[in-house]
């Protein structure tokens, strides 16, 4: 392929302005200038719009959704590269029918754990009200708890669950774990005890969530499982809000079932504006910001690049299928 002949490039989802930052752009050709979107589109039919034209979409994450119905109306598609090595909002099966590329990228294996212990540290030290209650003139109001001697639960371990093991066992926790296809061999490869569902729930003073969401996880956290766990308990989700039974979390944490919660992520997203979880004062909340660190960007970024290097030559790379 000629540079005349590059094609349009979309990349979304950029809501700090860093993509064209953080990559070399420049080497794709001399004249061209992709076209960033700083907004999310949201409703199916607006995607379509403002995409038609476009024979590139550089996804980020999940934001954006592309269901076979998007998919086949974008006559002009043909590779969509999403940064990460999976995206369950595309429907790449129906990409692959219709002649669409699709090629991911890899990322930081650091960033959404090390969020995770921000959270989990938040919550235990209330650091998130002490510092808003300060600014107010406030002074010290609640006592915090220390880590040392807790139990951390860990639903899913992957690789992102056995990074924050390690760090539970660097703050002398006693770490557990379940998830769907979990062994004690597993477990205890990474010294991590090996427990029942139920036990899990039971057992864990804060306890935060690893798991990849599919049709088998997808509510896979009850009301049922919530109403075991200890009224001095937390619950961290940095994985995906669709885990987690909405409604049933939004009554345990309301009726203070639990002591609090930390979650990263939404069932819909950007979380709208009058979402009942901006109500809760035991619920702390970051923007989906897991994954969202300069280092991961660039990574992101700058792979996304090359994907479309080796596709422009006839030779794509990081190319996902439809079968895994």
């Amino acid at each position: 392929m000629g540079a005349d002949e590059l094609p349009k490039i979309a990349i979304l989802d950029d809501y700090t302005s860093d993509s064209l930052k953080l990559a070399d752009w420049a080497k794709l050709a001399p004249m061209f200038e992709p076209k960033v979107f700083n907004t999310n589109f949201g409703d199916h039919d607006v995607i379509i719009n403002r995409l038609r034209d476009f024979e590139i979409i550089c996804a980020m994450r999940e934001r954006t959704p592309f269901p076979k119905y998007v998919l086949e109306n974008l006559p002009k598609l043909k590779l969509l590269v999403t940064s990460g090595m999976r995206n369950a909002s595309i429907d790449i099966l129906a990409a692959e029918k219709m002649g669409v590329i699709v090629c991911g990228t890899h990322g930081s294996a650091d960033a959404t754990p090390e969020l995770t212990w921000g959270l989990i540290l938040a919550c235990a030290r209330n650091i998130a009200s002490d510092g808003a209650n300060l600014k107010r003139g406030g002074w010290q109001t609640q006592l915090g708890v220390e880590l040392n001697g807790k139990t951390l639960g860990l639903l899913g371990l992957g690789k992102i669950g056995r990074r924050v093991a390690e760090f539970g066992r660097v703050f002398r926790m006693n770490v557990v774990a379940w998830s769907p296809n979990l062994t004690k061999s597993r477990c205890s490869d990474v010294g991590v005890k090996f427990v029942s569902k139920d036990s899990l729930f039971m057992e864990s003073d804060f306890l935060s969530i690893h798991l990849v969401l599919g049709e088998s996880t997808r509510n896979l956290v009850t009301g049922c499982l919530l109403s075991y766990m200890k009224p001095t308990a937390f619950l961290i989700n940095t994985s995906r809000g669709p885990i987690v039974d909405e409604q049933a979390f939004i009554e345990v944490l309301k009726n203070r079932k639990i002591k609090g919660a930390a979650v990263d992520v939404y069932n819909i997203e950007p979380l709208p504006v009058f979402h009942p979880f901006r109500e809760l004062d035991n619920l702390l909340m970051t923007p989906h910001s897991g994954y969202f660190t300069k280092e991961t960007y660039k990574m992101f970024y700058s792979q996304m690049v090359e994907n479309i290097q080796a596709w422009a030559k006839g030779r794509p790379m990081r190319v996902l299928s439809g079968n895994r």
